[in-house]
């Protein structure tokens, strides 16, 4: 473990968004640099922003569906663009025991992106490879957002991000 909490094998970087626009803005560049095979764990309070994020990531790969909300009771939807994007809520479940009856598993690791809202129910003890996003509330509309990578694939996405200039309303706060 490093001085941050960070196993060795994990790559992060921490953000700060103003606002809205600014969530919903990285998360377009995550769309927009997305290549397939993607899985993003979505971590936070009610009203931080995870869905706002995924909006964001929907534009980015270019979803045809212009509604993108979050499927709290549905559980999954799936969306058809530049990449098919698979969007998963686990708020109402209640563990990894749950997840499993989902079918979840046939989705991760293909063509498209994975986006799990509440992940920390227990998505996270069935699956290794991931970028971690929490979202973290501060003061009114402003967020700190920690992005952590733990596999080769998705250190060179969140590298990708790191470099790009189309975030530039979020500030690097370390990592």
């Amino acid at each position: 473990m490093s001085k941050h909490g960070l196993k060795k094998e994990e790559t992060s970087l921490t953000l700060f968004s103003p606002g809205e626009e600014a969530t919903f803005r990285l998360g377009k560049v995550f769309g927009k640099t997305a290549v397939g095979g993607e899985i993003i764990a979505l971590i936070g309070p009610l009203g931080a922003g995870k869905t706002l994020f995924v909006r964001g990531l929907a534009e980015g790969l270019e979803v045809r569906d212009s509604h993108v909300s979050s499927p709290t009771y549905t559980l999954l939807h799936q969306h058809e663009g530049r990449l098919p994007l698979t969007h998963v809520d686990l708020y109402r479940l209640n563990g990894a025991h749950q997840i499993e009856t989902i079918g979840l598993d046939e989705y991760l690791g293909g063509k498209g992106v994975v986006a799990v809202e509440w992940a920390d129910k227990g998505f996270q003890e069935n699956q290794e490879a991931h970028l971690t996003i929490t979202i973290r509330f501060l003061e009114g509309n402003q967020r700190e957002i920690l992005l952590t990578a733990n596999n080769a694939h998705h250190k060179r996405w969140l590298e990708q991000i790191r470099l790009s200039k189309d975030w530039n309303t979020i500030k690097k706060i370390d990592g």
